[in-house]
């Protein structure tokens, strides 16, 4: 796997594993809604830490695929 092949197969995992992250934790907030806010919106969403968790699953996920790759076991070229 070369490099941009593995930066975007990075990528890729990251955003899903984003995507799978965001829910985790989400309570609605309790004050009544502003003007301009929506009342379903969470109270407190931590995204920094959502974001570290999300880079560190990615990062498992990513050595995942680089050992089955550089394994033999899923050979890109025949695909």
């Amino acid at each position: 796997m070369g490099l941009v092949t593995g930066i975007a197969v990075y990528i890729v995992l990251w955003w899903v594993t984003l995507f799978a992250v965001l829910p985790w934790g989400i309570r609605r907030g309790d004050s009544a809604p502003e003007e301009g806010h929506d009342s379903g919106a969470p109270a407190n969403p931590r995204l920094g830490l959502k974001f570290a968790v999300t880079a560190v699953i990615a990062g498992v996920l990513w050595a995942g695929v680089y050992a089955l790759v550089t394994s033999g076991i899923i050979n890109v070229r025949e695909l």
